[in-house]
Parts: structure tokens; sequence; C-alpha cells
């Protein structure tokens, strides 16, 4: 298993309560939301002077499970986990509580969200709130556009396994089956596992078979904007479909600024990484914390873009 290991520089403190001992960190790379979460997560500690210790983990439950159980035999006073499969998380959870070590699962929920006792916690954003948003709003576009007939859409999801492609697809369809709504027809939905090439790639595919949809909604803002680049190779107009993404990342934004993208969900990287590192440094340090801590989600459009542009 390749490891990339980054740690933060921390400067001595003799007999300082400000140090919760040593935090470890587990999470796969996963585009640009990751790593402004990651950054802030080191920077966090930086200013706690709290050493924190970052690994990167490839998309393997299994091989995540043993660099946990690494984590646990290096005597590590805190664990903060970005799972990468959802259903993954009990066994790291029974792990955790067995070692008397504080866990806190961030952006990724677990399975057994409800049953990580006192020593364990979320730090995240609701995804079915992500879903609504984004699909809601396509809804009213497409209302105010008058395309309520025959109205296709094509849905791009993230990973299967994961909480977030699970959760903001189930939203929408929740949000089509409202009366309000209904008149969105689901054409196809498939996976492009978060990935703007495979993004780019799956709706290539669906051009060549003929599809004509008059929305894209997408799990997040990287395979919108694959979608996007495959819509303009095939020389559509980007005014005949509407699409969505998620995350608000500085590529979405800069393609809404220039009238390709027509919703985003601003999710805060900022928030959820400086969150996992304060929960991580109370539950180390004894504190009780309330759980989830819940980092809300905001929709973005062309009328408020400005707001978030730059902002971290």
């Amino acid at each position: 298993m390749k490891r990339m290991i980054i740690t933060v520089a921390v400067v001595a403190l003799s007999a300082s309560s400000a140090l919760a001992g040593n935090i470890a960190v587990s999470v796969a790379p996963a585009g640009q939301f990751t790593t402004v979460m990651v950054e802030t997560m080191q920077k966090r500690a930086a200013e706690l002077n709290q050493p924190i210790q970052v690994e990167y983990i490839e998309r393997d439950a299994n091989k995540q499970q043993s660099q946990i159980q690494n984590f646990i035999a290096d005597k590590v006073d805190a664990l903060i986990v970005v799972p990468v499969e959802t259903s993954a998380s009990p066994p790291i959870t029974k792990m955790a509580a067995d070692a008397g070590i504080p866990l806190i699962y961030v952006n990724a929920g677990p399975s057994d969200l409800d049953q990580l006792g006192p020593k364990a916690a979320f730090v995240g954003s609701d995804e079915i709130q992500a879903g609504v948003l984004e699909t809601e709003e396509i809804c009213r576009i497409l209302k105010e556009r008058g395309k309520t007939k025959d109205a296709g859409i094509l849905i791009m999801e993230g990973i299967l396994a994961q909480e977030a492609a699970v959760k903001r697809t189930k939203a929408i369809h929740d949000v089509i089956a409202k009366p309000e709504c209904n008149f969105m027809k689901v054409i196809d939905e498939q996976p492009a596992n978060w990935d703007p090439v495979k993004a780019q790639d799956l709706m290539t595919n669906w051009i060549t078979a003929g599809y004509k949809p008059v929305a894209v909604i997408a799990n997040n803002d990287e395979m919108a904007v694959g979608a996007i680049n495959s819509m303009k190779a095939a020389g559509w107009d980007r005014k005949d479909v509407v699409v969505g993404g998620i995350d608000a990342n500085d590529e979405a934004l800069h393609y809404m600024k220039n009238g390709d993208l027509d919703v985003t969900v601003f999710q805060d990287a900022v928030g959820q990484g400086a969150g996992a590192v304060d929960t991580a440094v109370k539950l180390a340090k004894g504190e009780k914390v309330k759980s989830p801590v819940w980092i809300p989600f905001e929709l973005v459009t062309p009328a408020n873009v400005d707001k978030y542009i730059n902002r971290k």
C-alpha cells in the first residue's frame, strides 16, 4: 500500500493543557474539497500547537482498517477518519472503542451513526439537504423556462458505497416525487465515481445513445463539469440543459460565472476540517461533545456566486 504521510510541525509546550496528544487522520484523496478540508485540519492543529498526522489511503475499506489498526498500535490519542465506504464504519468504530481511543468521523457519515458511543462523533453535513437544495433549484429553473413537458433528466452518481452518493441521489428522487416537481422524469442514472473524466465519458455515451435531457443532476461539481465539457464538445447549446452539482469548488464557481453551471451547493470544507480537529481535541481531553456536529449546506446560484468565490 502506498502511503503519503504529512505531519504538521508543532511547538513543544511543556505541561500545556492545550495538547490532546497525537491525532491521526485517515483519508482518501478525493479532489479539491478533500484537499481544502485536510489543509484546514493542519492549519487548525497548528493554531492549537496540536500534533496531527495525516495519512492518505487508497479507496479500499480493508486497507483503511489496517491503517487504523496501525494507528491504534502506535497508541495515538485520537482518530479522525473519512471512511472510504460508509458500510465499513462499524469495525472501525469497534476497534477504536475497544482501544479506548476517541474517534471522529468527518465528511462521510458512518453507517453506525446512531451507535457511536460517548467517545466518538461525526462532523459533517446532511447529504440529503444537499441533494434537496440542488434538485429543488433545478426544478424551479425548469418551470421558469417552461420546460415541464417531457422533462427528462440524467443523474450522475458518486461512488455507490459512500453515504454522500446514496443520500444525494435519494434526495433527487424524493424531490421529483413531489407534485410540484413530478414533471421531471429520470432517463438514466449511472455512477461516475466523483471523477470529471469518467463523467465526461458517461455524458458522451449518453449523447451517443441519443438521450436529450433538459437537466443533468450530478452528485458533485467535478462530475457536473465533466458533463458540461462533453456537451460543449458535442456542440450542444448550454442553455438547452440545466446542470447542477454540489460542493461549490473553485472550478465549478468559474464555470458558473461563465454561464455554464446553473446550480451548485456550498459544502463547507473549512468548517468540517476545523470542526473535526476541535472535536478530536475535546474528546481526547475527556470532554463531552454533542454528535452529530452539523455544518449546513448553502445553495449557490449565479445570483449569489460572487459571495463564494475565493471563500474557503
